[in-house]
């Protein structure tokens, strides 16, 4: 009796179990991708807004620069559908800019731009 269960209805079992896998992996693999997409693109605008306010506001400081920063940001990645944090936004501007004054050599340290 098992056998001919197995017999009829045993390569639908398995084909069913075969395409539930191929489903849960397409899905892992797409959530993947989804987030390295949206981890460079959250890098990317950053990366953007800081050298466009930087350019735009060259008149602005400090805390002003951020907060154009921050809007800019934040405005950009919500029109693409993107979540970000507050937290995020901070650490990738500071990544950022300590990229933009490391390339324009405006290191208050000069310790940090020496090489030993």
């Amino acid at each position: 009796m098992i056998t001919e269960f197995i017999n009829e209805y045993g390569t639908m079992i398995l084909y069913t179990v075969l395409t539930a896998i191929a489903g849960y992996i397409g899905l892992w693999i797409k959530s993947l991708y989804t987030k390295y997409i949206n981890d460079k693109t959250k890098k990317d605008v950053v990366e953007t807004c800081v050298k466009a306010v930087e350019q735009l506001y060259k008149d602005l400081h400090g805390e002003e620069k951020y907060n154009e920063v921050v809007l800019s940001v934040s405005e950009m990645l919500a029109a693409k559908g993107i979540a970000i944090t507050e937290l995020e936004i901070k650490m990738l501007i500071e990544a950022a800019v300590g990229e933009f004054n490391n390339v324009f050599g405006k290191t208050d340290n000069p310790a940090q731009t020496d090489v030993k």
